[in-house]
């Protein structure tokens, strides 16, 4: 498949999400984006566009970044977990941004209940 199919169909199914998905002040907007390297989550209030809470995989220790990619989501789950509540961010809205819920997301998700967070 091309490189342009791929992405024609990822903003597809990323507008999809959007159009059902939104963060408000009680229940902020999880957000996470991937990249074939990185992963990057974000606690977003859509209502007054701001972010709350932000973790990536680039704010983890030297011996954490040395771990495969799902074991670094896992972790930036729990950073931006930690990161929410200390904001006074109990519930969120999971935005998996077009992405399965498989694999590197779902490690996130995890990691972000296992850090308190409830969706």
């Amino acid at each position: 498949m091309t490189t342009i199919i791929k992405t024609t169909n990822l903003i597809r199914r990323k507008r999809r999400v959007r159009a059902k998905v939104f963060g408000i002040a009680s229940r902020p907007r999880l957000s996470v984006r991937r990249t074939n390297t990185r992963i990057i989550a974000q606690i977003i209030n859509d209502g007054k566009k701001e972010t709350l809470a932000y973790s990536s995989d680039l704010s983890l220790t030297k011996v954490e970044q040395g771990k495969n990619k799902s074991e670094r989501a896992f972790l930036v789950g729990k950073d931006v977990g930690a990161k929410a509540l200390a904001a006074g961010v109990k519930e969120v809205v999971f935005d998996r941004h077009g992405y399965l819920y498989h694999g590197r997301v779902q490690k996130l998700a995890d990691g972000a209940r296992a850090a308190g967070l409830i969706f």
